[in-house]
């Protein structure tokens, strides 16, 4: 079996609430759902589901590299949204980081998120090609 590496973003609640950023296992990675939150914990972009979500895949992008995969090798991508009528917004920053990868992706409206100023959480799944 492969060896397990749990990214860290450095936050408090990994520890109380037992979660981790990411999770690699083999070719595998796995990207807990992220918000435009800093690391000082303030909502970057509030009010603004597109400067969320750009915020967003940043930090994800940041946790890839960190487990040794990139943007290229997401096959997955999760976006819960608060508003969905900001879906065009919300997709034209996830074209922006995908357009040529084209992950498989959902978005679904969800009732509210851990912060009411957050717009936007999202999730990726990545396998890294052998060889890579």
């Amino acid at each position: 079996m492969s060896k397990r590496h749990n990214i860290s973003s450095g936050a408090p609640w990994e520890s109380i609430v037992g979660y981790c950023r990411a999770v690699r296992i083999g070719n595998h990675v796995w990207v807990s759902g992220t918000t435009a939150t800093n690391q000082d914990g303030d909502v970057v972009g509030a009010g603004d589901a597109a400067a969320q979500t750009q915020y967003a895949l940043e930090k994800i992008e940041r946790a890839l590299k960190e487990a040794g995969a990139s943007m290229h090798d997401v096959v997955r991508t999760r976006m819960f949204v608060t508003d969905i009528d900001q879906w065009e917004a919300i997709g034209r920053v996830h074209g922006e980081f995908f357009g040529d990868v084209r992950p498989a992706a959902t978005m679904v409206e969800v009732s509210r998120l851990i912060d009411p100023f957050h717009l936007v959480e999202i999730e990726v799944d990545a396998f890294i090609a052998d060889g890579e």
